[in-house]
């Protein structure tokens, strides 16, 4: 618990000093927005998660498989210029987990054995700062590129009917996105995104169901791609 109340105060520090840089770098410079009404933007979007995943485990050894996941998300992005703005996306998923390849002959398994380890739900709210830019005269098609920070909260974990306990902490990672909209007019418009988180988390499995005392860690590396199609509205 203090752990994790440490980490909220590191992830709160960081997203609120990114957002007064970005405001302040912004301030400085001489492009304002074409229409100061429609700051703000939504976007509902459909989205595929795809973990590259990837693990290193102690005691059983193995790997480690994730379950893709469709989600729909929302996420508000505000321009601060006609170039820069912030997004925020909100979004959860459900995955189920295992190890793959695991050596669980210690306690009369065999050498290689896919231990099931049940689901978790992931809540990875990720702040990105983007630039926009209009390559055609149309002013149309609309691409941006974005990088920022993104802190997953693992939660609702259901350890499955073959080990005791599963648990995962909260993480810290990164995000680089591309993405772009496609204008209807000044309101509405429809998006695709392209999201790679870069994201590990340390999992300890109580496995003492199986064997007195047996604690097993991990480093699981997840680093998703998340590829999401929606549309949108200006505000």
């Amino acid at each position: 618990m203090i752990l994790n109340q440490i980490n909220m105060r590191k992830i709160t520090f960081l997203f609120v000093t990114a957002s007064l840089l970005m405001t302040s770098f912004v301030q400085g410079q001489e492009q304002t927005t074409t229409d100061s009404k429609k700051n703000w933007q939504v976007r509902l979007r459909g989205i595929g998660i795809y973990p590259d995943q990837s693990a290193t485990i102690g005691i059983i050894g193995g790997d480690v498989a994730i379950s893709n996941a469709f989600v729909p998300e929302l996420d508000f992005t505000y321009f601060f210029t006609e170039n820069f703005a912030a997004e925020l996306i909100l979004g959860t998923a459900k995955h189920d987990v295992s190890t793959t390849g695991s050596d669980i002959s210690a306690i009369g398994g065999p050498t290689s054995f896919d231990v099931d380890l049940g689901s978790v739900m992931l809540l990875p709210p990720t702040l990105t700062f983007q630039y926009h830019f209009f390559p055609m005269k149309e002013r149309k098609f609309k691409p941006y590129v974005g990088a920022g920070l993104n802190y997953t909260l693992f939660y609702n974990v259901k350890e499955g009917s073959v080990v005791k306990d599963v648990e995962y902490d909260n993480a810290l990672g990164y995000a680089g996105q591309v993405g772009f909209d496609i204008l209807f007019d000044d309101t509405y418009f429809i998006n695709f995104d392209v999201k790679r988180l870069f994201l590990k988390t340390d999992v300890t499995v109580d496995a003492s169901n199986l064997s007195p005392g047996l604690n097993i860690p991990a480093e699981v590396t997840i680093d998703p791609w998340i590829v999401g199609i929606g549309v949108g509205m200006k505000f």
